[in-house]
């Protein structure tokens, strides 16, 4: 082997060993990534589910009140009319 392809040959397995610490590093990120993208998710529907849980008394005496509402404004349909 002459000085020339053993030159190349270091080359090409320093450049092999830099591909192989870029890749490490992008697959480092990847899996990263993922797992913040996941921890988002997470958060965002735990907010919502616990904001449920802690609206849901309000939600529910709104409903309770709307019901009463709807309730009275029917019976005020059956009184009849005496101006017809």
């Amino acid at each position: 082997m002459d000085q020339r392809e053993r030159a190349l040959l270091e080359e090409a397995a320093s450049l092999a060993k830099e591909n192989n610490k870029i890749l490490k590093q992008m697959r480092r990120s990847a899996r990263i990534g993922r797992v913040l993208h996941a921890l988002y998710w997470l958060v965002i529907i735990g907010i919502a589910v616990a904001s449920y849980y802690f609206l849901q008394p309000y939600i529910q005496k709104t409903n309770e009140a709307y019901d009463e509402a709807r309730g009275q404004l029917d019976s005020l349909k059956n009184i009849p009319n005496p101006f017809k």
